[in-house]
């Protein structure tokens, strides 16, 4: 679903719009003329942040925030399954107005305009229940066999892999990461998304069966990131995410992707 989305090497060249309203026009605001916010959601989503449904429903922890605040604040909310590749030109040409991002994942970051964070991404250190692992330095990888995701840098540290003092082992997907790990006893660690770990976690019904380290390897935060005309909007969304955030509102709807 962002080092996870957006770090990752995503296939598909084709843009596939599939728009599913939050609530009509008229239940938004009063009239037929409610204004709309395009989202990009991903061509499959990325869970816990954007969840695709089989019938081309969504949810998420982004989708459901900005679902309540889109509804505050007059606007219908729109699904748009964009490839990565093509979102930042998409976002420039006006053909969606957001996309899930952090600053630090942007190229070019002062061509947009970024809400406050909606919610931390920090990648962290799994490991299996009876062989926990703490994290507190690239040193404390040598001689481990890491689960990495296919296409991932990892700059803090790449130098463990390229020296080889710690060999990194690529995976495509999130749950296979958790699957080898849990099932492989070649590998002793998996680099991933805590959300995105705890959302497989409860999916999958793996409680007890992982240790979370609790210091981070990177740690940033989610926001929108929309077109550079749209900061107004930008203010009137982060205005109703704090309130959100002071209200407990925001933390219900984390807590039930955890």
């Amino acid at each position: 679903m962002f080092h996870s989305v957006y770090r990752a090497l995503l296939i598909g060249l084709l843009f596939t719009p599939a728009v599913f309203p939050v609530a009509s026009a008229s239940e938004v605001s009063g009239s037929s003329s409610a204004r709309v916010l395009k989202l990009n959601v991903s061509p499959n989503g990325h869970p816990p942040y954007t969840i695709v449904e089989k019938d081309d429903r969504f949810r998420g922890i982004v989708w459901d925030v900005t679902t309540v605040i889109c509804g505050r604040l007059g606007y219908q909310l729109e699904a748009l399954k964009v490839p990565r590749k093509r979102v930042d030109s998409m976002l420039t040409d006006g053909m969606i107005d957001a996309t899930p991002r952090a600053k630090e994942w942007t190229e070019e970051p002062d061509n947009f305009v970024f809400t406050i964070p909606i919610v931390q991404v920090s990648e962290v250190f799994f490991s299996r229940a009876e062989r926990a692992f703490e994290y507190f330095s690239p040193a404390d990888l040598e001689s481990m066999t890491v689960l990495t995701h296919l296409g991932y840098k990892y700059p803090n540290i790449r130098d463990m892999f390229t020296s080889g003092k710690a060999k990194r082992f690529d995976v495509p997907k999130d749950q296979d990461i958790f699957r080898f790990l849990m099932h492989g006893d070649d590998f002793d660690v998996a680099v991933s998304d805590r959300l995105v770990g705890q959302w497989m976690i409860r999916k999958n019904g793996w409680q007890g069966q992982f240790h979370i380290s609790k210091q981070p390897l990177t740690d940033v935060g989610l926001r929108l990131m929309l077109r550079p005309d749209m900061a107004a909007f930008v203010s009137q969304y982060n205005e109703e995410l704090g309130k959100m955030k002071d209200s407990g509102e925001l933390e219900s709807i984390l807590a039930a992707y955890r």
